[in-house]
Order: C-alpha cells, then sequence, then structure tokens
C-alpha cells in the first residue's frame, strides 16, 4: 500500500479518511502541454487522500489575525471592556432582588473599574495582564472566598450538595414528594459527584468550608476541561493560555455564575473538550466526555449527535459509531438505576420542572422570549414550547445538510442550538446563554482562527477537492 503522507509535515494523531482523489504523479519537467508554453511544475510527492488535514505548519496568516489582536490590544478596547464589565456589575446592587448577586456587584465594579485604570497607566507589555490579574482577584477570588467561608450561596449549591448526601444514603439523588422549590433537583445523577467533597469533609473548619464548596469543584472541572481543549487544538506548542482563560474568567458572564452558583460551568467545558477531542480523532476520550456532559444535565444530549456527525464527517463511520456506543452505553449505566427506581421523580423534576410544567415554578425571573410567553399562561406556555420545538427541528435539518468538519464549526452548531432553546424555553435563565457564548469563543481562540473549516497546510498546491466519502 502506497503511502499519502507527505514527507516534511507532521500529520495529527487520527485517520481522516475523506476521498479526496490523489492525481497522478508528474515529474518536475513533465513536457508541455502545447508548443511554446512554460511547462507546470508539480510536486513528486503524492496529496494527500483525506479532504481537509490540520497538519502544522501553517501558514503564517493562519496563525494569527493581527488585524484583531491588534484591536485588543489597544488600550481604548480594553478600557471600554473595562468600563462595560463595571457597568454590568454596578447594575446588580440596584436591580437584583438576590444578596448574594448584589455582594458580587459591590466588590467587581470597583475591580473592574481598577483594571481600566491600569489599562491606561501601565506599560503596554504589563497591562493586560496586570488588569486580568485585579479583575481575577475582585470579581472571582475575593468575592467566591468570602461567600464560601460564610456559607452563602445560590439554592442550586445546596441541592447538588443534598442530592450527594441522598445518593449516599438512600442510593437516590432525588428527593421522592418535592414540596417547595428548593425540593426539585433538575439534574442528571452525575452532578451529584460534584456534591461529595462537602459530605466527605463536612464544614466543621474553613477548610472544609472552602474546599468542600461544590462551587470549588464546578470552576475547576471547567478549567480542566477548557485547558484540555486548548491543548488539542492549538496548532502550536506554546505557553499556558494564562491570560485568555484569565479575561474569560473575569468577565461577567463567568464571573457571577462562578461566583454565586456555577452549575452550569462544567457542562460548558465538557462540551468544548467533547468537541476538540472528536476533531482529533480520540473516540475514547470523546465517547466518555460526552457520557459525562449528558449525565449532568439533559440540556447537552445535543453535543452527542454532533460530535459523532463531526467523527463521520472526519474519519468515517466506525469512530463515529465507537464514540456513540460509549457514550450511550455509559450513560444509560449512569441513568437506568435512577430510572428503574425512581422513574416518576426523574420525569418530574429532571424534564417537567425546567420545562415550567410542575405545579411549583422555578422563580427565576429573565426577559428572555420564552419566559415572557409563558407569563401570560397556558396559551402563551404552549406558545413558547412549539416555537422552540419548531426552532430546534430547523437546527436539526441544517446540521443535517452541512455536518461540521471542525470542532470550530461543530460548537458553532451546537451553540445555536442551545442559544434558540435556552431563549425559547418557558423556564430559560440569562445565565444560560453563557454555554453558547463559551463555545462560540473559546475554540476560536484556541485554534487561532476564526473560521469554521480546517485550514489546509502552508505551501501546499490548493485544488478543488472530491466530495469526501465515510470509511467502510
Amino acid at each position: 500500500m502506497v503511502s499519502t503522507r507527505t514527507p516534511g509535515y507532521s500529520r495529527p494523531r487520527g485517520r481522516i479518511t475523506g476521498r479526496g482523489g490523489t492525481p497522478a504523479q508528474t515529474s518536475a519537467t513533465a513536457a508541455p502541454s502545447s508548443p511554446g508554453r512554460r511547462p507546470r511544475r508539480f510536486s513528486v510527492r503524492p496529496f494527500p487522500r483525506q479532504r481537509v488535514e490540520s497538519t502544522f505548519p501553517l501558514a503564517p496568516d493562519q496563525l494569527n489575525s493581527p488585524g484583531l489582536a491588534g484591536l485588543a490590544s489597544m488600550r481604548t478596547v480594553q478600557l471600554l471592556g473595562c468600563l462595560v464589565a463595571a457597568g454590568w456589575a454596578a447594575a446588580f446592587p440596584l436591580v437584583s432582588d438576590l444578596p448574594n448577586q448584589r455582594i458580587w456587584g459591590l466588590i467587581a465594579a470597583p475591580a473592574y473599574a481598577l483594571a481600566g485604570v491600569l489599562c491606561l497607566t501601565l506599560p503596554r507589555r504589563f497591562a493586560a495582564r496586570a488588569a486580568a490579574s485585579v479583575a481575577v482577584l475582585g470579581a472571582v477570588l475575593v468575592p467566591l472566598g468570602l461567600l464560601a467561608l460564610t456559607g452563602r450561596h445560590q439554592s442550586e449549591v445546596m441541592v447538588v450538595e443534598r442530592s450527594a448526601h441522598l445518593l449516599l444514603t438512600t442510593g437516590t439523588p432525588y428527593l421522592p414528594h418535592p414540596v417547595v422549590v428548593t425540593d426539585y433537583n433538575p439534574y442528571l445523577p452525575a452532578m451529584s459527584l460534584f456534591g461529595m467533597p462537602r459530605q466527605l469533609l463536612g464544614d466543621s473548619t474553613a477548610f472544609a468550608r472552602v474546599a468542600g464548596d461544590a462551587r470549588i469543584w464546578f470552576a475547576l472541572t471547567f478549567f480542566a476541561c477548557l485547558l484540555a481543549a486548548w491543548r488539542l487544538l492549538r496548532p502550536s506548542r506554546d505557553r499556558a493560555p494564562l491570560l485568555p482563560l484569565a479575561v474569560l474568567t473575569a468577565s461577567p458572564l463567568i464571573a457571577l455564575a462562578l461566583v454565586v452558583g456555577g452549575v452550569d460551568l462544567p457542562l460548558i467545558g465538557v462540551c468544548c473538550l467533547a468537541m476538540a477531542l472528536a476533531e482529533r480523532d480520540r473516540t475514547v476520550g470523546a465517547g466518555l466526555v460526552l457520557a459525562l456532559a449528558c449525565t449532568l444535565k439533559w440540556t447537552a444530549w445535543p453535543a452527542l449527535p454532533v460530535a459523532v456527525l463531526l467523527l463521520w464527517r472526519l474519519y468515517g463511520r466506525r469512530p463515529a459509531a465507537r464514540t456513540a456506543l460509549i457514550a450511550v452505553g455509559t450513560s444509560a449505566a449512569v441513568i437506568l438505576p435512577s430510572v428503574l427506581a425512581q422513574a416518576s421523580e426523574l420525569r418530574e423534576q429532571v424534564v417537567r420542572f425546567p420545562l415550567g410544567m410542575t405545579a411549583i415554578r422555578t422563580p427565576a425571573g429573565s426577559p428572555l422570549p420564552g419566559k415572557v410567553l409563558a407569563g401570560f399562561g397556558p396559551t402563551g406556555h404552549a406558545i413558547s414550547l412549539s416555537l422552540m420545538t419548531v426552532a430546534l427541528i430547523g437546527v436539526a435539518i441544517w446540521l443535517l445538510a452541512r455536518p461540521p468538519v471542525s470542532a470550530i464549526a461543530a460548537a458553532d452548531l451546537l451553540a445555536a442550538g442551545l442559544a434558540i432553546a435556552f431563549m425559547l424555553a418557558p423556564a430559560g435563565r440569562f445565565g444560560y446563554l453563557a454555554l453558547p457564548v463559551v463555545l462560540m469563543i473559546w475554540p476560536r481562540l484556541a485554534a487561532r482562527r476564526w473560521g469554521s473549516r480546517i485550514p489546509a497546510p502552508y505551501g501546499r498546491v490548493r485544488r478543488r477537492p472530491l466530495p469526501a466519502l465515510p470509511r467502510v
């Protein structure tokens, strides 16, 4: 069998098997096609057979985006971002009726303002890092430590820690007869794992109160998954993405969620990591990460078909089927015991309660269209569900018609579907939109490209490929 690897270029892990059709090898001194015409020069090396390939080195203009990088390094842009964040945080003490959010706003707003001052006054090479450090300290570390030491958190943290206690004592994470809104557990069984540190450490000392807090483990899972996705998608082996991760963490959308609740952060991280693993043909890893996502919240289930279609498009049927079997089998093994033991409680708390179909409604309010429609009664609730269903069917058709060809494209499709679902859901919240936002931003920062297609290797002859065929 003739090797199709191009000497001088390292092939990524995996087997990209799209049938691109290899042109015949032609000598560099081939005879001209017509008299007087300069002969065309073809490389004697065979072209790769894949449709697209993420090999290195890439073109310099593919590695960096000078316009966007220069825009982000401008002092006025940095100052504007800090001012927007400061205004966002300062609004919470005025408009929010939740004390934890008001505390965060009071501490974070001055930190963002100080970060903006540092962007203007410090030398350019130190300004961004110093401002990001101040923002992380004032918007994340200080309020998180204060709330953790005093035992203050939103109800979802208490629900997760209680579900771990129920799982250890009764074998199921759900209360049999919920009476008030905090009795409902809208998460799947794997979410209880984040409450286990509290059961092991207790809360008798300051260290135990902080180390056992579920928010700490939400954040650690979030950071670990984003760093792993960065390492997989990065086209070069450079330093860890401390500055981009610090800026993302200090942004109000992530900082507020991390400080007061953070229950959606693990879902964001595992979805980003699943798309990166699928692009790199890590079938077992992708299957296990997808299983973790699908056993945290059922809103992560759309990530499974998106990642499987990405694997099928790049590597063929067998890797896609292997990942799907691992993800579905592991998810079923985790969820099935709760289904058999408490089917009615699982349906009532995990499915009906998030959709606003129970007698007790979630008190969380938001100006999203689905929540506004649900406020008009049963008719508005039915319209909200109908619009969400139609929109998700449209996204599914789009996914089947144009399967993703890279982690960026897969993350965009998943982000579009989740954003539509969150905006049109009867019980949607504004904080849910952090998931689609990070899905659209982080893979692009990691891959250093803004397009959704994998770039061709630099210096290789470009031609229009034939349609890719899956491996049989």
